[in-house]
């Protein structure tokens, strides 16, 4: 395996911003029910998802912005560094927790439909509101929508020592995740969830290894470089598992299909679980990302184009896009609710929603380079 010091370099890999961008983007079109736009996210074609985009980059952004630190000022600094951002992280959960759920309530109230309440998850504050707000506090309670930043969380509590490992015994770290994973998997462990009985649904056990996969691949990229007889072998493979799981996909929408797939395939290949990252799903990523490496080098020209940057900077400014998207994606659901399910208004719903995340992520970034370039004349 070849040493870390050569893997990060110092410009920065725009397809990073890029995808995680589009990421959020899918994830708010598809927190939207019945929303015909949906349909040009990643998930109505395959067994993966953007959540799978999404943890996947964010493991890769972790170990390139925490891999220096850890080399130079060692374990300690370098734990709290990644416990101040998870604290960053946890503040937002909970700002972002205040907002959704007064915002459902209100709407709920205003409309005179308990329903949205019950839909969303949220009835528990009604019930017993002191256990629902310790629980909220604990990452144990949440309304829909709102799973994929606490699994983060956690992800990122234990990155300090799983990037130790990566950067001295990366093989053994290796291991250790993916024994993790199906111990997760096999024997069905995952962290508690109100009310009593049910677990999180992103399993952070589980999730974790598609994290170290990412933070594996940003600390030594050369092992993305296959050798050259195995690459049209690599590269057949993971087409032609996209485009099966495409077809097993188009089986949930055209019934018709669905005596094309063998019943012993259905039996074992069913169900497909998104809670513990079935192995189909992580596959079915991999896949995609070699596929995507394959067809869009580092140096893509259009990653520089104008038009891209909006997708650019939501991705630069994920955190807070993230949270602006789970809030406005209830407010498209009730537009939809309330005005009509016509695809005008879906699509006024759905462009109007990216189009206020896009702009507060130019805000953002308009911001923090003013501040950038005062502090550097300062």
């Amino acid at each position: 395996m070849p040493s870390p010091s050569q893997a990060p370099t110092t410009s920065r890999d725009l397809r990073l911003d890029f995808f995680r961008g589009l990421a959020l983007w899918w994830i708010f079109l598809n927190h939207i029910p019945d929303n015909i736009f949906s349909w040009a996210t990643v998930r109505n074609y395959g067994f993966s998802d953007a959540t799978e985009i999404f943890v996947f980059i964010s493991g890769y952004a972790a170990a390139l912005a925490y891999r220096r630190p850890m080399l130079q000022q060692g374990m300690v600094f370098t734990t709290l560094h990644v416990w101040r951002r998870c604290w960053q992280l946890y503040v937002a959960h909970l700002i972002l927790f205040l907002f959704f759920t007064a915002q459902i309530a209100y709407v709920a109230e205003r409309f005179g439909n308990p329903m949205y309440m019950e839909e969303m998850n949220v009835t528990p504050l009604l019930d017993t509101p002191h256990l629902a707000l310790l629980d909220a506090l604990m990452l144990t309670f949440r309304p829909v929508n709102m799973d994929v930043l606490p699994m983060y969380i956690v992800l990122l509590l234990a990155f300090p020592a799983m990037l130790w490992m990566l950067l001295r015994v990366p093989v053994i770290a290796s291991l250790l995740s993916i024994g993790l994973y199906m111990v997760a998997r096999v024997f069905e462990i995952n962290l508690p969830a109100h009310p009593p009985g049910n677990s999180w649904i992103f399993n952070p056990f589980a999730w974790q290894l598609l994290f170290v996969l990412g933070a594996l691949l940003a600390l030594y990229p050369k092992l993305r470089n296959y050798p050259v007889r195995l690459t049209p072998v690599i590269d057949l493979l993971a087409l032609a598992y996209v485009l099966g799981a495409g077809f097993i996909v188009a089986t949930w929408h055209l019934p018709q299909l669905e005596r094309w797939v063998p019943e012993n395939l259905a039996i074992w290949m069913y169900p497909i679980d998104k809670t513990n990252l079935d192995t189909l799903r992580l596959v079915h990523f991999l896949a995609l990302a070699h596929l995507t490496l394959r067809l869009v080098p580092r140096e893509a020209g259009w990653l520089q184009r104008t038009w891209v940057w909006p997708v650019m900077l939501c991705g630069r400014k994920s955190l807070e896009v993230f949270c602006l998207g789970i809030f406005l994606s209830f407010v498209g659901h009730l537009v939809l609710i309330e005005l009509g399910n016509d695809v005008w208004l879906q699509c006024a719903v759905s462009g109007t929603g990216i189009g206020i995340m896009a702009s507060l992520a130019y805000v953002l970034h308009w911001y923090g380079s003013r501040a950038a370039a005062g502090r550097r004349s300062g």
